[in-house]
């Protein structure tokens, strides 16, 4: 701060100096959310409305208006889009599948049948979401039946999902992202996993079938967190770890492979 160059600093309400500084400071709450609001004004995301052609919207479906549909996007029968939603080239919306107000999908994502989108939320390119949950049942010998995948994903409003996610459809019911959820690039959700609100989850995290995860969690990069446990409300869970039994302590931090509770 005493050596910088920049004109004017961000820094925080109770920061206490030892001596002048030449740039002007700006003493806000809380630097970096202020930051994100700076920046929020100055993104230049794309201004578009209206169809490029060539792209297919079924007749049956519903586009409300504002709606944004990019070249060689695909939307279905019964697809119900809410306004102001961006869908960028290359899209793939399967039948009855919902998208509420001012979502925007990226390029190359893919939502299959009967999936809910809430409003403002982004997926970022290369996301599949509503794939085949891994279900497949022994029988003799070596062969393995597959269990037919029934269910849907539901993903509230304001989620942020990463690029080259995959959400697997629940194999009966719903794998749920609740409100605010974000989770980073190249993340595997199995079937029936339920995250709570408002967790973010770094990239790389892999997370097996019917696990549910609490509300405002953190989880670091390249966690594994096996199937059909619980993890408690506001839990924070070191990169690489293994997690591998329930976590029942609210607020615990865990790391390591298997996990063990830290300070």
């Amino acid at each position: 701060l005493y050596e910088t160059d920049a004109a004017i600093v961000l820094v925080g309400s109770d920061l206490k100096l030892s001596k002048t500084v030449e740039p002007t400071l700006i003493r806000v709450a809380d630097p970096y959310r202020a930051l994100a609001k700076l920046l929020s004004l100055v993104e230049q995301t794309p201004d578009r409305t209206g169809r490029e052609e060539p792209c297919f919207v079924s007749s049956d479906a519903t586009l409300g208006e504002n709606v944004y549909v990019g070249a060689f996007t695909y939307v279905s029968k019964n697809v119900k889009v809410g306004k102001n939603v961006m869908l960028f080239p290359n899209v793939y919306i399967s039948e009855n599948v919902t998208i509420g107000d001012d979502t925007i999908i990226y390029a190359g994502t893919r939502i299959h049948h009967n999936c809910e989108i809430g409003s403002n939320c982004i997926i970022h390119s290369g996301c599949v979401v509503g794939g085949d949950g891994f279900g497949f049942a022994p029988q003799t010998g070596s062969d393995y039946a597959k269990v037919p995948q029934i269910g849907n994903v539901v993903v509230e409003d304001r989620v942020e999902i990463g690029s080259n996610c995959t959400i697997d459809r629940a194999t009966i019911g719903s794998t749920i992202l609740r409100t605010g959820v974000k989770i980073d690039n190249l993340i595997q959700v199995g079937h029936n996993v339920e995250i709570g609100e408002n967790t973010i989850i770094a990239a790389q995290t892999g997370i097996s079938g019917s696990t549910k995860i609490g509300k405002n969690c953190m989880i670091g990069g390249q966690v594994g967190i096996i199937g059909h446990i619980t993890i408690a409300d506001g839990t924070r869970i070191a990169a690489q770890s293994g997690v591998g039994q329930s976590l029942k302590k609210p607020g615990a931090a865990w790391q390591g492979s298997p996990c063990f509770e830290v300070m």
